[in-house]
């Protein structure tokens, strides 16, 4: 996702950032380097060296960061962010336990009762347009259990590159 605009606003002591026609905050607090009223933003612009997809900021020390979208979006729970986050964990599983499984792909390939182009789809990390339920599917022909847990979020205390 690129970043559209950036701009600063110390009022909310945050960044609000422009992208994929949505806006989103993005406070100071979870800067590494943060900026005061004694070492404000001197520079704050996209930056193109990240392909559009992160901004950088300069304090007047000389100091600077980066943050890139995808801590924005994190932060701010983006819902296509979190769902594609859920299908490359699951997808990374899944990698996982078809090489460590004992079964061929050719016979994981005919319990799936689909096309080995179709499976290796499955297994691509950096395909989204595939379904939960599709591998849900792969990892039960793998002999795991897939159980959703829903929980109360967790406090977020890490704070961006």
């Amino acid at each position: 996702m690129k970043i559209k605009k950036v701009t600063e606003n110390n009022r909310k002591k945050a960044f609000e950032i422009a992208a994929a026609g949505k806006s989103f905050l993005f406070p100071y607090a979870k800067l590494k380097v943060s900026p005061s009223r004694k070492n404000p933003i001197t520079r704050l612009y996209v930056d193109k060296g990240l392909g559009g997809e992160g901004f950088t900021y300069e304090l007047q020390s000389g100091d600077e960061g980066t943050v890139h979208i995808d801590h924005v979006l994190e932060y701010n729970r983006d819902q296509r962010y979190m769902r594609d986050l859920l299908l490359y964990n699951l997808t990374l599983k899944a990698r996982k336990r078809v090489q460590d499984s004992p079964l061929s792909k050719r016979e994981i390939i005919r319990r799936l009762n689909t096309s080995a182009a179709q499976f290796y789809r499955l297994l691509d990390q950096t395909n989204y347009k595939k379904s939960i339920d599709q591998l849900t599917a792969l990892l039960q022909v793998l002999d795991c259990e897939v159980d959703l847990v829903v929980r109360k979020k967790r406090p977020r205390l890490t704070r961006a590159v």
